[in-house]
């Protein structure tokens, strides 16, 4: 009866989902979620509610829009793929272009979108929420949306890439928009206090954004910021406060169980 239902891709799809809600399920359970909460008494549904309405009419629009648009570039050999095989360092290179390609266009722009009239019409929309949860990534207005998605077919149009690039990019775009807007800080205490990693921005660096309106522009990184002065100052500082107010929970339960912190968990 159920011969053929599942194949292998399907099966695998299934664990990771059961993974995935297994693994947040637990995290609400044990109070993970709750001690790396940024702004703790921040959510509001009213908010939720409504980004959830606006993330639905975006992605019709531009979605539909950015697909055309993809399309016809692509029907008119505006945008080819390199199918030779490649190595790593070039595929590494072509990556590292895009990145550092989109993070300049999303600052200025950012920055651009910050200015009235601009921020009235276009950006204001993005900002209603002041604690941002991951359906702000998507609560945006269709044309802010098309401006920052419209980038991918623009950066493919200028450079030809391999596919494999194109299988690093897509998934970047996803996965930064919903972890800087997820209103939760998963790095560890030292992020920012390690030259190798202190130029990448956090879901702080962002949350701050929406919190305050003002500095933090950067889309990828903490480079322009800190190069044109609007990183906002007391960024580090809270970063580490938030961290701190973590581990403290974690010392708390510790306590309450009876069981020693581990040098691992007091590293944060």
């Amino acid at each position: 009866m159920f011969k053929g239902l599942i194949d292998g891709e399907q099966a695998l799809n299934l664990w990771l989902a059961a993974f995935v809600v297994t693994g947040i399920v637990a995290g609400i359970a044990s109070g993970f979620f709750k001690a790396r909460k940024i702004q703790p008494r921040g959510f509001k549904w009213k908010i939720f509610r409504n980004e959830a309405l606006i993330a639905v009419v975006t992605l019709m629009i531009s979605g539909k829009i950015i697909g055309m648009a993809s399309a016809w570039l692509k029907s008119h050999g505006w945008i080819t793929f390199n199918d030779a095989p490649a190595q790593w360092w070039v595929i590494a290179l072509e990556y590292g272009l895009y990145f550092v390609l989109f993070d300049t266009y999303f600052y200025w722009l950012h920055r651009w979108m910050h200015k009235e009239p601009v921020y009235s019409w276009v950006h204001k929309l993005h900002h209603k929420s002041t604690s941002p949860n991951l359906l702000t990534t998507l609560s945006v207005n269709p044309l802010e949306s098309i401006i920052n998605g419209g980038f991918v077919p623009l950066f493919l149009a200028a450079f030809t890439v391999h596919g494999a690039t194109m299988a690093l990019i897509l998934p970047t775009n996803i996965f930064m928009g919903l972890y800087v807007h997820s209103g939760y800080e998963f790095l560890p205490r030292w992020w920012n206090r390690s030259w190798a990693t202190k130029w990448f921005i956090s879901a702080t660096f962002h949350d701050q954004h929406h919190r305050y309106f003002t500095g933090n522009f950067g889309g990828y990184t903490t480079v322009w910021d800190r190069l044109c002065g609007t990183m906002r100052k007391k960024y580090e500082s809270d970063f580490v406060a938030i961290k701190d107010r973590a581990r403290g929970s974690r010392i708390d339960d510790s306590e309450a169980l009876g069981q020693p912190q581990s040098a691992a968990e007091a590293a944060g």
